[in-house]
């Protein structure tokens, strides 16, 4: 019986492994099928060239750089917005907060990651934006700043948690040994648990990163979409995710050029985000091995 009940959990395990990987093949096979038709008829050397993203206008571009800058600039933006803030709270809540405090606070903080993005998006169009403009010259009313900065806020929840959970990791003894040497709490904090903590930490940062990446909402309410290769924060920005969802549920015909650009643009994305992941594991990889 106990055998029998054992193989049926390794075959749940692995038919739930097997379907995640037959998951990630077929969205792959989908993007390959449905840009290659795309690619037919614009050239890769074009799309990856070309200054100017214009598939839905009489004068057709089809250059994915205007897309992957207004990715890049408001996930940038999100990364110097929720990187010390994230940092700073979660070495708080490992090594200074009061063990009641931080059980009480950690879950507060985490129902940031709760509030649906399409809310994000009109706080950044309706409160952070006209904020900015009343000391920021030139600001747009949609931008890639405000945009970038509410998607920061958004993403600091997962970098402090996992951050957090990553420094709770680390040996008490490596903190009672840095104590013994007669190093003050800051020291021991900043100089012995977060180095050794680094790997889990680097992770939680290519994870917000992606995450800012694969923000839809935020930046098509608050960006703009207005694919302009600029990086310019005060500039409206388009990113790719918002420009799938304004084809999406546009009025372009199924089966057309400019409907297959949003595979093209997919695909662009899944390439991004596949590399952000391996860098992440390299990156643990690498400081795993460090600090063994």
């Amino acid at each position: 019986m106990k055998k029998s009940t054992e193989r049926l959990i390794e075959g749940g395990l692995a038919f739930s492994g097997l379907v995640t990987v037959l998951t990630t093949l077929a969205i792959i096979y989908v993007l390959l099928s449905e840009s290659w038709g795309f690619f037919q008829e614009v050239s890769l050397f074009s799309f990856l060239t070309d200054v100017e993203w214009t598939p839905l206008f009489t004068n057709k571009h089809y250059g994915i750089l205007p897309l992957l800058s207004g990715t890049i600039l408001t996930t940038l933006i999100a990364l110097l917005t929720a990187l010390p803030f994230g940092i700073t709270i979660s070495v708080y809540l490992s090594e200074y907060a009061p063990k009641g405090f931080r059980k009480s606070i950690k879950p507060a903080l985490e129902t940031l990651a709760a509030v649906p993005t399409v809310v994000y998006g009109f706080f950044a169009l309706t409160v952070v934006t006209p904020f900015l403009q009343s000391f920021i010259p030139g600001l747009s009313t949609f931008n890639a700043l405000s945009a970038g900065i509410v998607m920061g806020i958004m993403i600091i929840p997962l970098i402090s948690s996992l951050s957090e959970d990553a420094l709770q990791a680390v040996p008490k003894s490596l903190r009672e040994a840095s104590f013994g040497m007669g190093a003050t709490r800051f020291q021991t904090a900043f100089k012995v648990v977060v180095p050794a903590a680094s790997s889990g930490i680097l992770v939680s940062i290519i994870l917000g990163i992606s995450r800012a990446i694969g923000e839809t909402m935020v930046v098509a309410i608050a960006a703009g979409q207005q694919p302009t290769l600029t990086f310019d924060p005060r500039d409206a920005v388009e990113t790719i995710t918002a420009y799938i969802v304004q084809v999406s549920l546009g009025d372009v015909q199924h089966g057309s050029l400019e409907y297959k650009t949003i595979f093209a643009a997919g695909i662009s994305l899944f390439v991004f985000t596949f590399l952000l992941n391996n860098i992440s594991y390299r990156l643990k990889k690498k400081y795993q091995e460090q600090y063994e």
